[in-house]
């Protein structure tokens, strides 16, 4: 689901989507709650209401991966997939080919789309949402070691990060300042990932222009296990992503414009 609004912000929630395709769903060896699992899981939720400017996936990762290249972009073994076997029948190349239609439309519009809006602002910023599981010792195992697994993980991989430290800065600091139930989130930058293909597709496209910024939360909001959503926690969550967002955006106008890379 893709949605054009005002403003020079956009949201994308790629690893949302839960559906998979009949032909894809009837080779698949993963139950929907071990496919749900490793989902992001309302992150799209986040998207729509932070950004006029929106996308979020219905398909499942499982399906197509929108954060990777088409030539990773359907798991093939469970190294692809956290140890998990993706499939009773490998999908027949028909199959895969149809997936990977899926992603190439994807970044067909989302391209054009942001496109646009730097034609029209000049410079845009681009929230890149994602969560990530940190009780995968199961249910009642113990939790992931803090030290290793920040609330967020502000993921800058290897974009033009002297050209885009201001931006960057001012979002993590100002996630940080946000009064988070009483107390600071745990916000710091590149502990657990490095990035993913959207932002690297947005990098290439728009280097100078889209201002890509991938966030990663922990599941503090879920019950990664169950999938019970803690309304409020989400709730709160998403004003300090506002909080911070609002006042990047500042930052963002304040630099000089570009309309052509």
């Amino acid at each position: 689901m893709i949605e054009e609004g005002d403003g020079p912000l956009a949201a994308v929630a790629v690893h949302d989507g839960h559906a998979v395709r009949d032909e894809v769903a009837r080779r698949q060896a993963l139950s929907p709650a071990d496919r749900r699992r490793e989902e992001d899981p309302y992150t799209g939720r986040w998207a729509r209401a932070l950004a006029p400017t929106h996308a979020v996936a219905r398909r499942s990762r499982f399906e197509v991966d929108l954060n990777r290249p088409p030539d990773r972009a359907v798991y093939e073994s469970p190294e692809d997939a956290w140890g998990l076997t993706v499939w009773e029948n490998n999908p027949p190349p028909l199959v895969i080919d149809r997936s990977l239609k899926i992603h190439k439309r994807f970044y067909d519009t989302v391209e054009d789309l942001m496109a646009r809006k730097i034609e029209r602002h000049g410079r845009i910023l681009v929230l890149d949402l994602h969560s990530y599981c940190h009780r995968r010792r199961g249910p009642d195992a113990p939790p992931g070691d803090p030290e290793d697994n920040p609330e967020i993980d502000i993921v800058t991989g290897p974009m033009h990060r002297e050209h885009w430290a201001p931006v960057v800065g001012r979002f993590k600091e100002s996630l940080r300042a946000f009064d988070f139930r009483g107390r600071s989130l745990d916000v710091r930058e590149n502990v657990k990932f490095r990035g993913g293909y959207f932002g690297e597709r947005m990098r290439e496209q728009f280097p100078r222009s889209a201002c890509s910024i991938m966030v990663e939360v922990k599941k503090f909001y879920m019950d990664e296990w169950t999938g019970e959503l803690y309304e409020e926690i989400h709730a709160d969550i998403e004003a300090a992503l506002d909080h911070a967002t609002q006042a990047t955006l500042e930052t963002v106008h304040d630099m000089p414009a570009t309309r052509a890379e």
